[in-house]
């Protein structure tokens, strides 16, 4: 008796696969096996093992089962079919409902054999099924579009990653009475708001935006500088919602006219605990509340994770490590001054130093770094701060922002009687850096004295490694965009695409600086009171790239795409 070609046991997709030599008989049939055992879709589970990309199976796919291949993106669910099958399965089973033609339900799948989950949904709606065959990494990009962007219940949230959530509060019995009676501690709310927390994290989101209108209610995610909606709650449960966020934060639940602040500390687990800065505004149809999140973890990325050029580094590394001087990081809200500061501070925060810093409010907590909150309403601002430091026999001064005359020459005098100086200043660029200094007051021979360094700087989304695509642009475009001509036909530009592991073709963020040393030619433009154009001049002379320039660097490593330098650098 002749024994079965084990290829033999293999079916479907399967099948094609090892027929086409992409995958071993071994290899199909542990899938397969594994497939069924777990009652996964066999797709499911072979884009999981990553032994293929997305794209190549739904190609076989299509060509094994004789169906067309549909791009999901082009297409628009209609959200009353949607609605028509129970969210769970959706997500269990990995499909999606699309449209409703009389009796038929069409339903996007990236299998074709996950005849279960059409069963299903036949059983469930009482309509006949229609296949429409998608890529795997695109349905399931577009379930979690679709379900969560528009999931009006509260009571449906999961508990995953909740387990071990601990939220420090200083909630007396009073304010706790008063926030049961508000009905904010119901478990639905309660739930909803540690989710929303715990998946920004998750999701690499820098800031949370909850945001009341008159009919709707949404909450959104900044990820990667781009804010995107994530879930829009009834608009009912509005004012419970953020009265919640606000006792967690320790505000005032009772006052809604004005703007407050606070704080929330997440503990994740035991090693890990994270810091939301919690601000509430109250506009025409309620309270927007937007938290910052403050990771330590992600601001303490090392020198060499920033994005310098390697001379940029060295130019940075060797101010810092100066005995005396300033050190300036401008730029707008956003662009990373905060992980620059941070970041030096962390290679400087040695036993042999006494460092201290004036933040408004402190966003990292550092061991070792004396650091202060500024408390107007208490009269600690930052001129009173510095003071204090300067009786206190300190190495460095941290100024978490220059704002006004008295805290700038402070800060200039601390620079040149021994102390190194570092803090941030609300510029475009490095050359106006120096001319603000001069029209808040300062005088130009001490800030050609004082300043050792500025720093400009952006952050852009960094192109995703792993669905970038090459893209040919017009040699017009290239030259306005700041490239040389010489280069124009060499050059390899590469542009977003978007997959299962990226935001709309971008994961992660790079820094493009321009970092400018004060060179004795650009002290003598200063004392002379000089224009910002003559110091970008003089900065051009000494080849001093500005930020178009470091940008369109980026562009030719790969890293991101030349609209996004654009975009960021505002030219």
């Amino acid at each position: 008796m002749s024994t079965p070609n084990p290829a033999t046991l293999l079916s479907g997709l399967a099948l094609r696969l090892v027929r086409n030599n992409l995958l071993t008989t071994a290899e199909a049939e542990q899938l397969q096996n594994e497939s069924q055992a777990g009652k996964i879709p066999f797709v499911t589970k072979l884009v999981e093992s990553k032994k293929l990309d997305s794209t190549t199976i739904a190609r076989i796919a299509s060509e094994e089962f004789g169906m067309p291949l549909f791009a999901i993106g082009a297409l628009e669910p209609d959200m009353a079919s949607i609605k028509l099958v129970d969210q769970k399965i959706i997500r269990r089973r990995k499909v999606l409902p699309l449209y409703k033609r009389g009796s038929r339900l069409y339903v996007a799948v990236s299998d074709p054999t996950n005849t279960q989950a059409l069963d299903e949904i036949k059983f469930n709606t009482g309509l006949a099924t229609e296949p429409i065959l998608v890529e795997d990494a695109k349905l399931e990009q577009a379930i979690t579009k679709f379900l969560d962007a528009n999931d009006n219940t509260l009571i449906n949230v999961g508990d995953d990653g909740l387990e071990n959530l601990q939220i420090s509060s200083d909630e007396d019995a009073a304010r706790q009475t008063e926030a049961d009676e508000a009905g904010v501690n119901d478990t639905p709310i309660v739930k909803f708001v540690n989710k929303v927390l715990v998946d920004a994290i998750n999701r690499g989101a820098s800031d949370i935006h909850i945001e009341p209108y008159e009919k709707t209610y949404r909450v959104r995610y900044r990820m990667d500088g781009v804010l995107q909606e994530v879930a829009s709650p009834p608009a009912a449960l509005a004012s419970r919602i953020s009265a919640r966020v606000k006792i967690l934060a320790k505000l005032d639940i009772s006052e809604r006219r004005i703007p407050q602040d606070g704080r929330i500390k997440l503990r994740l687990s035991a090693s890990r605990a994270i810091d939301f800065r919690v601000s509430s505004l109250p506009t025409l149809f309620g309270e927007k509340i937007v938290l910052r999140i403050l990771d330590a973890g992600s601001a303490m990325l090392g020198v060499d994770r920033l994005g310098f050029e390697p001379e940029q580094k060295d130019l940075y590394m060797e101010a810092i490590h100066r005995p005396y001087g300033m050190v300036l990081v401008t730029g707008p809200t956003g662009s990373g001054k905060t992980v620059t500061l941070y970041t030096a501070l962390n290679i400087l925060n040695t036993a042999d130093r006494n460092i201290s810093t004036a933040e408004d409010p402190v966003e990292i907590n550092l061991p070792g770094i004396n650091q202060v909150n500024i408390n107007d309403k208490a009269k600690l601002t930052f001129a009173v701060a510095l003071r204090a430091f300067l009786r206190q026999d300190p190495d460095i001064i941290m100024v978490g922002e220059i704002r006004d005359l008295e805290t700038a020459e402070i800060s200039v005098k601390a620079a040149q009687t021994g102390h190194m100086v570092i803090s941030t200043l609300h510029t475009n660029d490095a050359p106006t850096t120096l001319t603000r200094l001069v029209n808040m007051g300062v005088a130009p021979f001490n800030i050609a004295s004082a300043v050792n360094l500025i720093i400009a700087q952006r952050l852009a989304r960094r192109l995703c490694p792993h669905c970038r695509k090459l893209v040919q642009l017009p040699p017009s475009a290239l030259l306005k965009a700041g490239f040389e001509e010489s280069e124009i036909d060499h050059l390899e530009l590469f542009g977003p695409v978007g997959c299962d592991q990226c935001n709309d073709g971008y994961k992660g963020r790079v820094g493009i600086y321009q970092v400018m040393p004060i060179s004795q030619a650009m002290g003598q433009i200063i004392m002379s009171e000089g224009t910002a154009l003559d110091i970008e001049a003089q900065a051009k002379k000494e080849n001093v790239p500005n930020l178009r320039q470091s940008g369109l660097r980026k562009v030719r490593a790969g890293l991101t795409s030349l609209e996004e330098v654009e975009r960021v650098t505002n030219e």
